[in-house]
């Protein structure tokens, strides 16, 4: 048998030539249309896409998967960049009434002659800080001529020293008024940037320990937390760009005031001075 077995076996290889495959009959592939091909293509990207997770995510959806301290963290940042905001309305009115003010007061304290002149145009005028000044400086002329020395050329520069000292004492109490919240300003613009940060951090961490848990690093299921603590910097500077900007702005027009004040002081003083000369002469 064994053989026999073997004389078929070797029949059959002579038999079929080496190399050739024996002759299998396979249908041509179905021929598609482009509308057909198209739909399978959408089927197959739908498909691909719920597969991976794929979805659209909105900014509400963000901050309503935040965990506590990012939450937290986004509260205090809104509330910053409101009172950022409200104070650049209030700094906005409050600098321009003070400039009026001042430009009014000077426009008729220029027109005086001599102190009681001056003293009477000022009475007329609303209170302000410049306003403030003159009367301090003034209540200081008034002392020395009770005491007898305004005629006396040996006390006018000890006059002088009190008149100037009376009125910068008034001119620092008006500037704080001005600048009151500026503190709070200039650490919103130093702080905010970091509070977010902070945010952000801790965001990735829980991010992180997510990923550790479900043992996955899919794009899909990382992403919406990352870009979630991210919103925490997004906060922070959009609280520390105005803040920094109204700083800025109230600087500035509390130095021009400033400016205007000490120039008013040295008028006013001037006005003392002639005023004590001629009446000594």
């Amino acid at each position: 048998m064994t053989l026999m077995n073997s004389l078929l076996m070797f029949t059959q290889q002579t038999t079929t030539p080496a190399g050739q495959a024996p002759a299998t009959t396979t249908a041509p592939p179905p021929t598609l249309t482009a509308a057909e091909r198209a739909d399978a293509q959408a089927a197959g990207a739908a498909a691909q896409a719920d597969a991976s997770g794929q979805q659209e995510v909105s900014m509400i959806e963000l901050v309503q998967h935040l965990n506590g301290v990012e939450m937290g963290v986004m509260v205090i940042l809104g509330l910053c960049a409101i009172y950022a905001v409200a104070l650049l309305f209030e700094k906005i009115y409050v600098m321009r009434k003070a400039a009026k003010q001042t430009k009014d007061f000077l426009a008729s304290f220029r027109k005086a002659n001599s102190v009681e002149e001056a003293e009477a145009i000022v009475r007329k005028l609303p209170n302000s800080g410049i306003k403030s000044m003159f009367d301090a400086g003034m209540a200081e002329v008034r002392r020395t001529q009770d005491l007898g020395l305004y005629t006396m050329r040996d006390a006018r520069d000890h006059t002088m020293q009190r008149v100037a000292s009376a009125m910068v004492t008034r001119q620092n109490e008006h500037l704080e008024d001005l600048g009151s919240s500026m503190t709070f300003l200039a650490s919103i613009g130093a702080n905010a940037p970091f509070i977010g940060l902070f945010g952000t951090v801790w965001g990735i961490m829980v991010a992180f320990v997510g990923i550790a848990k479900t043992q996955t690093t899919s794009l899909a299921v990382v992403a919406p937390g990352i870009a979630g603590a991210l919103l925490a910097t997004a906060a922070g500077l959009a609280a520390a760009i105005p803040a920094v900007l109204i700083y800025n702005f109230a600087a500035k027009q509390i130095s021009k005031q400033a400016t205007k004040l000490d120039d008013f002081a040295s008028e006013f003083i001037a006005l003392v001075s002639r005023d004590m000369d001629r009446r000594a002469g």
